[in-house]
């Protein structure tokens, strides 16, 4: 008797409908499977997530991801976090921020936090302040504050972000970043406390007056300080 193949089930079709050349196929296929969620489709999507380079179809995965048991979605997107591709960590820190279950609090909460990769690390900022239980903030905001000084324009104003968005929690930590031995590290602190007193102030005019107190020295610099403060 002939032998027949069996019939590719739905996760075949999907994949290769992610897959297509055109985004705005790969689009329709991930609002699909989030619109008729079932067994099958995880693997697919997180495998996905690796790859996907528009972002808008990322944010679908994510969304059809969030659709799925998150007693089933939790352990695997815990999986890709270890992924040696930086897409696929960053992707499944997103999609545990979406999710918002405290259980992946513990994983998002240390050494993602100092990922190489510039936007893995971004992610688990954000996300690791989404997920913050109350008694972790203060101990969030010195691990962020440990990152003070990293990178470019973009990375230092998604750190100082994160930061704010602690509250309170986040004061020592400034504090001790501003008055510690690294310049930019300092005047990353600084920026970020002229943020957090007013959301609205311009990050690189905050930036560059506190690169300006930090070249001053110590002394100099907080002498200049309660100047300002003075005369305000």
């Amino acid at each position: 008797m002939p032998t027949t193949n069996p019939p590719a089930g739905p996760s075949a079709g999907l994949a290769e409908a992610l897959g297509a050349p055109d985004p705005s196929v790969r689009l329709r296929a991930a609002l699909a499977a989030g619109s008729s969620p079932g067994p099958g489709l995880l693997e697919v999507l997180v495998r996905r997530c690796a790859a996907e380079p528009d972002p808008f179809v990322r944010d679908m995965l994510t969304w059809s991801l969030t659709r799925l048991p998150a007693d089933e979605t939790l352990p695997r997107l815990r999986r890709e976090l270890g992924s040696p591709v930086p897409r696929a960590r960053a992707q499944a820190l997103h999609t545990l921020s979406k999710l918002g279950d405290a259980r992946a609090w513990a994983w998002v909460s240390g050494d993602l936090l100092r990922d190489p990769d510039d936007d893995v690390a971004r992610t688990a900022w954000r996300t690791a302040v989404a997920l913050a239980p109350d008694g972790e903030r203060a101990g969030l905001a010195a691990a962020l504050a440990s990152q003070l000084g990293r990178g470019g324009r973009d990375v230092r104003l998604s750190l100082s972000r994160a930061l704010v968005a602690l509250g309170d929690a986040v004061a020592p930590a400034l504090a001790g970043a501003a008055a510690g031995p690294d310049p930019e590290a300092a005047a990353h602190a600084r920026a970020t406390e002229a943020l957090a007193r007013d959301p609205e102030a311009g990050f690189d005019a905050a930036l560059a007056d506190a690169r300006r107190l930090a070249a001053l020295g110590p002394e100099r610099a907080a002498a200049a300080a309660a100047g300002q403060g003075a005369g305000s």
